[in-house]
C-alpha cells in the first residue's frame, strides 16, 4: 500500500557495482518493530532484482519526521482509511512536556468530516492515535505528527 520511499524511510541507495548495493533507511522512531521487516523486504527484493550483495544501513541522523512522507504516501494512507499526519511540530528550542493528549485537527478518512474525536492516543500501533468520526461514526487511525 505504501513504499518505503513514499513513507520517507528510504534515505539513500548507492549501487557500488554490478551486484552490490548499499541502502540507508531511517526508522520512523527508535525501537520501531517494523524495521526488521523493512530490512528483510529490501534485501529480498534487491536480491530478486539481481543484487547478490545487499547492505542495509540504519541511519538515525537526521531523525525521521512525518514531513518526509510524500504526497503519494499521504494519498495511499488516506485510501487505506488512515488519516495522514499534518505538519510536524517545530523542533526548535526546548520541547515542552505536556501530559494532556495532543490537540489535532483531524479529518475523517471515510467522509472527510472535520467532526472527529480522540478515542485513544494509541491506535493499532504506537505511532497512530485512534479517532472516531462524529458524523459517520466510523473509527479510524490517525498517523501521529512527529
Amino acid at each position: 500500500m505504501l513504499t518505503l520511499a513514499d513513507l520517507g524511510v528510504l534515505r539513500d541507495v548507492d549501487v557500488v557495482g554490478d551486484s552490490h548495493v548499499v541502502v540507508d533507511i531511517t526508522p520512523t522512531y527508535s525501537g520501531c518493530p517494523a524495521m526488521a521487516a523493512m530490512r528483510d523486504d529490501l534485501v529480498r527484493e534487491l536480491q530478486a532484482a539481481g543484487f547478490d550483495r545487499v547492505e542495509v544501513r540504519v541511519s538515525l541522523h537526521p531523525a525521521w519526521t512525518t514531513d518526509w512522507i510524500t504526497p503519494a504516501g499521504r494519498a495511499a494512507l488516506l485510501a487505506a482509511g488512515i488519516s495522514p499526519p499534518g505538519p510536524a511540530p517545530s523542533t526548535h528550542g526546548p520541547i515542552p512536556l505536556t501530559l494532556l493528549p495532543t490537540a489535532r485537527q483531524v479529518r475523517c478518512p471515510q467522509c472527510d468530516s472535520p467532526a472527529t474525536e480522540l478515542v485513544s492516543e494509541f491506535g493499532s500501533t504506537s505511532c497512530k492515535a485512534q479517532y472516531r468520526c462524529t458524523t459517520c461514526l466510523e473509527p479510524f487511525d490517525h498517523l501521529k505528527e512527529i
